[in-house]
């Protein structure tokens, strides 16, 4: 009876990894199904993790031990995919033969879990045997699987980050065009002008085409999400709420923007945030809970847009059309940023600050060490 048990038990638990395999690095779509291996461990894990994260006072540290999350998640994710394959067969051949050649433990157990290991990575020890014609053909079978599950684990790490390298190279280039963290107003600001504003037209085309991409990735590989941009105050949320920003006051009524390219930005950008909220089990926050915008803000936005020669409809209408556009896409956005542990960017960047191609390692290096003097001096 406990033999067949572990036979059942090991038939589930290959199938439940080999589907979550195919499903998770072959499938390329979303997948709805709510029981999930794959989504176990990251709920499991992520919370835990950002909880060790938070003890560390130090913003820069927390981000940064932030920022381990996701690439060694997936090294330990596959590392219990591999596991639990191991464990899966070894209780085949536990449940399937009553004795091993060549047998290295005392138990029958221990021999078929070491036969099961050094068969699923191929290393062709031979040293322990099944005896009968059926443990042979199981044997042949997990090394065929263990050399596909190799050669998918190699080619799904190449994938993955350039999937990672096209949606950070795109952040960056943001950089230089909407300050460090990005925001609505400064984009603006620096795209005044009537070529600048030919720019900022090309430029949500081209963002267009960016959300797009980050959707299908994203959605074919959500753990793309856990990894964290190069700088601290850029990521990819903040840099695709910028855009949406920028989206909704063309859409509302900003003289000399492209309202047309506006809208099919504004279209593509609210379902990957959409999309990727469902993903991640984050249902859009509250409303009373968003104020990313209050009426002085806004006022103060209308004014300085006013100055760089944009002007913002004011009308009754367009204040409620605003805050409909608003209402489609920033709860999605909040909710994706609190589970994410990211920060959103505000309209209006509160405190003048050099943006990350302004400044260098080099200089903050040097600014710590003529900082601690200066307080020791002053102590």
């Amino acid at each position: 009876m406990l033999k067949i048990f572990a036979v059942i038990l090991g038939l589930l638990l290959i199938l439940m990894v080999l589907w979550e395999t195919f499903e998770t690095i072959v499938l390329p779509r979303r997948v709805t199904r709510q029981f999930r291996l794959t989504r176990f461990f990251y709920r499991s894990t992520w919370r835990p993790w950002t909880w060790l994260a938070a003890l560390r006072s130090n913003k820069k540290k927390h981000d940064s031990l932030l920022s381990y999350y996701g690439p060694l998640s997936l090294l330990l994710l596959l590392a219990l995919w591999a596991v639990t394959l191991v464990v899966g067969f070894g209780l085949l051949h536990y449940g399937l033969h009553d004795k091993l050649s060549g047998a290295l433990f005392a138990s029958d157990f221990g021999n078929a879990m070491y036969l099961s290991g050094t068969t699923l990575f191929t290393l062709g020890l031979g040293d322990v045997l099944p005896a009968s014609p059926l443990g042979r053909f199981i044997t042949v079978l997990e090394a065929g699987i263990g050399f596909g599950y190799l050669a998918l684990v190699i080619g799904y790490l190449p994938v993955l980050y350039q999937a990672f390298s096209r949606r950070e190279v795109t952040i960056s280039l943001l950089d230089a065009r909407a300050g460090s963290p990005p925001t609505a107003y400064e984009l603006l600001r620096r795209q005044s002008g009537v070529h600048g504003l030919e720019a900022l037209t090309q430029l949500l085309e081209d963002w267009e085409i960016w959300s797009a991409d980050l959707m299908e990735s994203h959605l074919s590989y959500p753990v793309l999400a856990y990894f964290r941009s190069q700088h601290d105050n850029q990521s990819w949320i903040a840099s695709l709420t910028a855009i949406l920003d920028v989206c909704a006051l063309a859409m509302v009524g900003l003289e000399g923007m492209c309202q047309y390219q506006a809208r099919m930005t504004f279209a593509i950008a609210r379902h990957a945030l959409v999309d990727l909220s469902q993903v991640f089990s984050a249902p859009p926050a509250k409303e009373e809970k968003i104020n990313r915008l209050p009426a002085e803000a806004l006022d103060e936005l209308r004014k300085r847009l006013h100055i760089e020669g944009f002007i913002l409809a004011d009308s009754d209408h367009a204040l409620e059309e605003l805050r409909r556009l608003r209402s489609l896409y920033e709860p999605y956005a909040l909710s994706l940023a609190a589970y994410l542990r990211l920060d959103l960017p505000p309209w209006i960047k509160g405190i003048v600050a050099k943006d990350n191609w302004q400044t260098t390692a080099w200089q903050l290096s040097q600014a710590k060490q003529q900082a601690i003097p200066a307080h020791d001096e002053h102590t």
